[in-house]
């Protein structure tokens, strides 16, 4: 693994970090609230406007052909410049790369430009009453609609700004006599179709982006299905692969943190106890570790492989990792903690890494029987 830039990709840090200095919003209100979403939609169509949007595309769906290095330069220039989190991350960080893998040109062109532009907003159609983290448990289902298409019936929840979007997608079993990871397929579906309610609902901080979304009798073409009938599970795994590894959480996210912590600490002066100081520590080093194992990965990926079961120790890492920084600045920050809006939020939110993505649990599992081989009990 060569940790050296190119002088080309050094010009690309430094045409990126020129604009994002000159254009970052700033006061924006959380994503996850309709006002909020609507100003973050706003810089994301500015974004794309300067093709900044998606950089790692082919420049005819609005990207620069940027290569994974080059992306993960610009996401590091995105967080040192304070840029907001992404509103449109379940359609570019984890569809768009399922839809790369198995999409036709037809798909692929239909999707990914007003994808990319953030003129169709997606939110992923995973969880169920009776299927969080066990998603072979998905009961939605679909049937054939002797005129054409399917109709699709089932419940949706804990969809991530699912109040917001305008497309979902999920898993529907079409073969009602199967079980677990058998017999289901990936649907895409508009969310203004007849048939699809969504009703939002506040979480306790007060945000109102989680939804669920009820299918009752819903029409698609057979155009709505990504990756053949059945394969449901194999092209859902692609979709997770990135959700729990390289795309959804990139180092510069908590690059950026780290640093903030060290200026809290710098802040703080003779506040910071040794114990604390150990803390901030570990969490830069921290950082630096996940970066270095996802340079790792993306040399993998370059040299023609694929992160496999590896997402799964990827997602546990950057996920408790999140914890421990943001854990380590309320300590820092004491009594007045509750205070600090950016860092309480962060900490917050944090609390739920463990849980999205597939729980912790699931992928410690999926560590042990695939990576480490062990037996299962």
């Amino acid at each position: 693994m060569d940790l050296t830039y190119t002088e080309t990709e050094q010009a690309f840090r430094t045409q990126a970090r020129k604009w994002l200095q000159a254009n970052v919003p700033r006061g924006l209100r959380s994503g996850d609230t309709a006002e909020g979403f609507a100003q973050h939609v706003e810089w994301e169509k500015r974004l794309f406007d300067a093709r900044w949007a998606v950089v790692s595309w082919p420049e005819r769906y609005g990207g620069r052909d940027a290569s994974l290095w080059e992306w993960l330069i610009f996401e590091e220039e995105y967080y040192r410049a304070g840029a907001p989190p992404r509103v449109t991350q379940n359609g570019i960080f984890l569809l768009a790369p399922t839809v790369f893998e198995y999409g036709t040109p037809q798909q692929q062109d239909a999707i990914l430009p007003r994808m990319a532009a953030a003129e169709d907003l997606w939110c992923q159609g995973w969880s169920e009453p009776g299927a969080g983290s066990d998603l072979a448990a998905t009961a939605s289902r679909a049937v054939r609609d002797p005129a054409g298409g399917w109709r699709l019936t089932g419940q949706k929840t804990w969809t991530t700004r699912g109040a917001f979007c305008t497309h979902l997608f999920g898993l529907f079993r079409t073969d009602p006599a199967s079980e677990r990871h058998r017999g289901l397929t990936y649907f895409l579906v508009a969310l203004d179709a007849d048939g699809v309610t969504v009703r939002g609902f506040e979480r306790l901080d007060g945000d109102e982006g989680f939804a669920e979304v009820f299918l009752e009798d819903v029409h698609v073409a057979d155009d709505a299905i990504l990756g053949g009938v059945g394969e449901g599970w194999r092209v859902a795994m692609s979709t997770t692969g990135s959700e729990r590894g390289l795309t959804l959480r990139s180092p510069g996210r908590f690059m950026s943190a780290a640093e903030r912590l060290i200026e809290l600490a710098q802040a703080r002066g003779s506040d910071v106890t040794p114990l604390l100081r150990d803390r901030i520590v570990q969490a830069w080093i921290d950082a630096e570790a996940y970066q270095l194992f996802t340079l790792g990965q993306v040399t993998k990926i370059a040299d023609g492989g694929s992160p496999g079961a590896e997402s799964s120790l990827n997602k546990v890492f950057w996920s408790e990792l999140d914890i421990r920084l943001h854990a380590t600045a309320l300590d820092l920050l004491g009594a007045g903690a509750e205070l600090d809006g950016p860092w309480m939020r962060g900490f917050l939110f944090a609390l739920a890494g463990p849980i999205y993505a597939g729980t912790n649990e699931i992928q410690r599992n999926i560590i042990a029987e695939r990576l480490l081989g062990l037996p299962r009990t």
